[in-house]
């Protein structure tokens, strides 16, 4: 009986079949999809893209920060200096609000990164920079739990702002109407029915009313703007942080101790230099908000500066020899450091009965500091001192 023919082999260059991943246990999840399986990404509209990369940009200190590429100068045409200046008249204006309205020093500050942050994506040429401010102080007084109720808010800022109008107005400066802004606020007249007595706006006014309205507009506007990134950190943290560990490892002392030293027991002594070193750091961050510090660099960087020119202000030096203010202010680079100051000593330098004695000294020391050495991790460009 013949028998059947064998069944034919396989070829021998043949991949074995691919084996399938075996089945999910009943109580785990499902396996991943794999790649072929996945449906394309949505693509976005190019402008969404382009302004949620300035958001991601510009909520964080940006090493390539430069103040030829802001909206307002690179497509408004504004000046650099023009630029500056309508930053630090609104940051007062901040801080003059927030003074009214009792708001305490962090909400304050707030306001002023949101403000930077703002028109780091939008040109003044867009938005009232005054209704801005006030969105941001609204915002800033909820985001740090020290919510004011809306019409205070509109009210106190109205009031201050009108009346610095008028005061500009009748000093015989330029016309508040040309300071920036599609909408400014325009000077109401003391005899206005609008206007109470006490220069309040009458919260009833049709005037009231639409100004109520872009401020919550605003506000919306400023949540997209900064990517609903409400998440802050400020120098002050930072700057009490560094200094307590200064003192705490005996790390500073003065150039010339004062008299009363002598007689003075050493706790007391490092007391007095930690109240000295907070109380003027505290200042000069609180000058830096005034710039667009906030923009270039971390928190904790421009804490690190506001330290040394406290310590410089005081009078006050690494105790032990050859040791700089780079290695106690954690290898911060220097140029990085000279910046920063330069900064925060070009705005004080405006102000009325400023000594300037001081910065000399700063500037001297940051000369320095560079002719020493290369900083570790060197920028493209240098800050001239």
């Amino acid at each position: 009986m013949p028998q059947p023919p064998p069944p034919p082999s396989a070829p021998p260059n043949k991949p074995p079949p691919p084996q399938r991943p075996p089945p999910p246990s009943s109580g785990g999840p499902p396996p991943p999809p794999s790649s072929s399986s996945r449906s394309p990404p949505r693509s976005s509209p190019t402008k969404k893209t382009a302004n949620s990369n300035n958001v991601r940009k510009h909520n964080a200190a940006s090493s390539s920060f430069s103040e030829q590429d802001l909206p307002s100068v690179s497509k408004s045409g504004m000046t650099v200096a023009e630029e500056r200046l309508k930053r630090r008249r609104t940051c007062r204006f901040l801080e003059e609000g927030g003074r009214i309205l009792h708001l305490p020093r962090i909400p304050i500050a707030t306001a002023m990164v949101l403000f930077h942050r703002f028109y780091a994506v939008h040109s003044f040429a867009e938005h009232d920079r005054f209704e801005v401010a006030v969105a941001c102080l609204l915002l800033a007084a909820k985001t740090e739990e020290s919510p004011k109720k809306l019409t205070s808010v509109i009210s106190e800022c109205w009031r201050l702002k009108n009346r610095a109008m008028r005061k500009s107005t009748s000093s015989g400066n330029a016309s508040p109407n040309t300071d920036g802004g599609t909408s400014p606020l325009p000077p109401t007249p003391s005899g206005s029915s609008n206007v109470d007595k006490n220069g309040y706006l009458d919260t009833k006014s049709e005037e009231y009313l639409k100004l109520k309205e872009r401020i919550l507009l605003l506000e919306r506007v400023i949540l997209h703007t900064i990517g609903f990134e409400l998440s802050i950190d400020h120098p002050y943290k930072f700057l009490v942080e560094q200094i307590q560990r200064l003192m705490s490892s005996r790390q500073l002392e003065y150039v010339s101790p004062p008299a009363e030293s002598a007689s003075t027991s050493t706790a007391s002594l490092q007391s007095k230099m930690t109240n000295e070193l907070v109380q003027y750091a505290m200042n000069f961050a609180n000058d830096s908000m005034h710039t667009s510090l906030c923009l270039q660099f971390p928190a904790k960087r421009i804490a690190q500066a506001c330290v040394y020119m406290s310590a410089q202000y005081c009078k006050m030096r690494p105790c032990q020899k050859g040791q700089t203010w780079l290695d106690l202010l954690d290898n911060i680079e220097m140029n990085n450091l000279a910046s920063i100051c330069l900064q925060i000593m070009e705005l004080i330098a405006d102000k009325k009965g400023c000594d300037l004695t001081i910065f000399k000294t700063i500037r001297s020391d940051l000369e320095k500091m560079r002719n020493r050495g290369p900083s570790s991790v060197p920028s493209p460009k240098r800050p001239r001192i």
